[in-house]
C-alpha cells in the first residue's frame, strides 16, 4: 500500500482538537473517539485551513494557529436576533447563557445562545459560538484516501 499524501481532491480521517487562546480546549473528537472526515475542497473549511492539512500522510500530527476568519469567522450582527420573552417556556427558560435550539421554516435545529433578557425582549445570538476568536487546531491523520 503506498503513502497517500492529502491533496486537493483527497479524503482525510482525521482526529481535531480545537484549543482557544488561554490553552483551554473547546471541542475534540477523542472525547467520543469518533474521528471527522473531510472532502478537501468540498468548502466546509476555509482555504487556509486546508492549506494546512495539505501534505500531511497518515500518522502524521500537527498543530497550527488560526485566526478567526480561517476558523469559524467573525460574529455577524445579522445572526443577532431579538424574540418576545412569551416565546419561552419551562422547558427552553430565557436565561442568560442558555443554548436553546430553534426549529427553522426546513425542519432543521440551529442553536442560539441567550445573550441578554431585558423585559419582554430576549436577545438570541446564532453566530457560532468560537466566531471571533483565534484558534489552535491540533490534527492528528488517521487514513488518507485519493
Amino acid at each position: 500500500m503506498s503513502e497517500h499524501v492529502i491533496g486537493e481532491k483527497s479524503e482525510v480521517l482525521f482526529h481535531f482538537s480545537i484549543k482557544l487562546e488561554d490553552g483551554s480546549a473547546a471541542d475534540s473528537t477523542k472525547v467520543h473517539n469518533k474521528p471527522a472526515k473531510l472532502f478537501m475542497g468540498d468548502g466546509s473549511l476555509t482555504e487556509n485551513f486546508e492549506k494546512c492539512l495539505l501534505g500531511l500522510k497518515a500518522g502524521e500530527s500537527k498543530s497550527f494557529d488560526l485566526e478567526p476568519e480561517d476558523a469559524f469567522g467573525q460574529p455577524n450582527p445579522d445572526n443577532i436576533y431579538y424574540v418576545d420573552r412569551s416565546k419561552f417556556g419551562p422547558d427552553a427558560p430565557a436565561e442568560v447563557g442558555s443554548i436553546i435550539a430553534f426549529t427553522q421554516p426546513d425542519g432543521t435545529e440551529l442553536p442560539g445562545l441567550v445573550r441578554e433578557v431585558a423585559g419582554d425582549s430576549v436577545t438570541i445570538d446564532f453566530n457560532h459560538p468560537l466566531a471571533g476568536q483565534k484558534v489552535t487546531f491540533e490534527v492528528d491523520i488517521l487514513e488518507v484516501t485519493g
